[in-house]
C-alpha cells in the first residue's frame, strides 16, 4: 500500500477544511486534505450570511462573540484570498434588514432587540416606513424591523473556489477520496487510509466533516462529537437586478425566512429547518413554505425564475455550538460541527485550529467550544497568551458592555 507523509491531513473540504488547510498551509506545516467533492455539501447549498447580530439569541451570548470576531476578520479574509488567486469571493458588507409580518412577529422582533441592546450590540430599531426607505421592495404590511448595518454576506461557491485555488498555491495536496478510516498507532491517530488504499502518515489528524464526523471509521466513539444532521432547503431565484440591497431576515407567522441577494441578480431564500436525520431530498412543502413567506415579505419575487432548489445538511451540537480542538483521542484534532454558522466561522476557526497544530496549545477562544464539554473527563487546554475573545460589540457612542 503506498504511503505519503504530512504534517497534518485534514478530512473534508468544505469551507472549514479548506480554510484551514490554507491557515496550517502557511504556516510552513505539509498539508494534504481527503474529501472525494471538494466544495460540496453544506458548504455549497449555505446562504453565506454573516449575521452574527442577526442570529443572536438569550444563552448564546459566547457564541455571539465568536461570531463578531470572524465578522471582523472576514473584510480582510476576503480580500487575502482575493489578491493571491484573482477570483472574487462575493463579500459585501451592506447590512441585515430584521422584519416582522405581524403584530406578533413584531413582539417576537422586538424581545431579540432587547438583547442586542444589553448587550450594547450596533442594532438600531425601525418603524415599518424606515425599514420600506432601506429596502423599497418591502411589502406595505410589513410591522416594522431592526437594522443592523455591519453585518454583511459572502458567496460560499465563489468562496470555496477562491479556497480551493489558494490552498493548491500553498502547496496543499487535494486527494479527491473517501477517507476509508483514520489509522492508529498506541500513542493515537498517525494518519488515515483512503479509499484506494493510500495511506496519508501525519502527525496531526483533522476532522472537518460536518454531520458526517460522528461517523468516521477507526475512532473509537468516546473521542467522536455528538452531532446529528439538521436538514434545510434553499431556493435560488435569479432576475437581471438584485431586488434587495441587502440581506432581510424576516419573521412571518412565527417562521424564520431569509433573502440574500447577489450582486449578480441572485436571490437566495432560506432555509427549512428539519430535525429528519440524512435525509436531502427537495419537498413540495419546504418549496411552497419557503415562497409563500418570502412573498409576505417581498411580493414582488414571485415574478423572477426559479434557478435552483437543494437541500442541505447541517451539523448540529446539543448546544449549537462548533467542536474545536484536540479530542480524546491523541493525534485527533476537531474543527467540525458549525451548525448555522460554518461560513461565518470560517476564518477565525481556521485560525485557531492553525496555531493548535503549529504551537500545540489551545487559544482561550476556542476553550468554550473544545470537544471536552462533552466529556466527563475534560482536557487541560494550556491558554495563550492572547487576548480573550470579545463578547459583544459596543453600540455607537457606548462604552464596551
Amino acid at each position: 500500500m503506498a504511503s505519503q507523509r504530512y504534517d497534518t491531513v485534514i478530512i473534508g473540504a468544505g469551507v472549514i477544511g479548506l480554510a484551514t488547510a490554507f491557515r496550517v498551509a502557511q504556516r510552513g506545516l505539509t498539508v494534504a486534505i481527503a474529501d472525494p467533492e471538494p466544495g460540496s455539501g453544506a458548504s455549497r447549498a449555505a446562504a453565506g450570511m454573516l449575521a452574527p447580530v442577526s442570529e443572536a439569541w438569550y444563552g448564546e451570548e459566547e457564541l455571539l462573540g465568536f461570531g463578531l470576531t470572524a465578522r471582523e476578520r472576514y473584510p480582510s479574509f476576503a480580500a487575502e484570498l482575493t489578491e493571491l488567486t484573482g477570483v472574487p469571493t462575493g463579500y459585501t458588507q451592506a447590512g441585515t434588514l430584521q422584519v416582522a409580518y405581524d403584530s406578533d412577529d413584531l413582539a417576537m422582533l422586538e424581545r431579540v432587540h432587547e438583547l442586542h441592546l444589553k448587550l450594547g450590540l450596533q442594532a438600531r430599531r425601525v418603524t415599518a416606513r424606515e425599514a420600506r426607505s432601506i429596502e423599497p421592495m418591502l411589502a406595505p404590511t410589513v410591522r416594522g424591523g431592526v437594522h443592523v448595518p455591519a453585518d454583511g454576506s459572502v458567496d460560499p461557491r465563489l468562496l470555496t473556489r477562491a479556497l480551493l485555488l489558494a490552498v493548491a498555491r500553498c502547496g496543499v495536496a487535494v486527494h479527491r477520496q473517501h477517507v476509508r478510516e483514520v489509522t492508529l498507532t498506541a500513542g493515537g491517530a498517525d494518519g488515515v487510509a483512503l479509499a484506494d488504499g493510500t495511506r496519508l502518515a501525519a502527525a496531526s489528524v483533522v476532522l472537518a466533516t460536518g454531520w458526517q464526523a460522528g461517523e468516521i471509521a477507526g475512532v473509537p466513539p468516546a473521542a467522536l462529537p455528538p452531532v446529528r444532521p439538521v436538514k434545510g432547503q434553499i431556493l435560488r431565484l435569479h432576475s437581471e437586478q438584485p431586488i434587495l440591497t441587502g440581506a432581510v431576515r424576516g419573521i412571518v407567522r412565527g417562521s424564520s425566512v431569509y433573502l440574500v441577494p447577489r450582486a449578480s441578480g441572485e436571490l437566495v431564500v432560506g432555509a427549512t429547518q428539519e430535525e429528519l436525520g440524512a435525509d436531502t431530498r427537495v419537498t413540495a412543502g419546504g418549496v411552497w413554505e419557503l415562497l409563500r413567506d418570502a412573498r409576505e415579505l417581498v411580493p414582488g419575487l414571485t415574478e423572477l425564475e426559479l434557478a435552483e432548489v437543494t437541500a442541505g445538511l447541517r451539523p448540529g451540537t446539543p448546544d449549537n455550538a462548533p467542536v474545536l480542538g484536540p479530542s480524546a483521542l491523541p493525534g485527533l484534532v476537531l474543527a467540525t460541527e458549525h451548525f448555522r454558522s460554518g461560513i461565518l466561522l470560517a476564518p477565525v476557526t481556521a485560525d485557531l485550529i492553525a496555531e493548535f497544530l503549529d504551537t500545540k496549545r489551545l487559544p482561550r477562544a476556542a476553550a468554550r467550544f473544545s470537544p471536552a464539554r462533552f466529556s466527563a473527563e475534560p482536557l487541560a487546554a494550556e491558554p495563550l497568551a492572547a487576548e480573550p475573545l470579545a463578547a459583544a460589540e459596543p453600540a455607537a457612542g457606548e462604552a464596551p458592555a
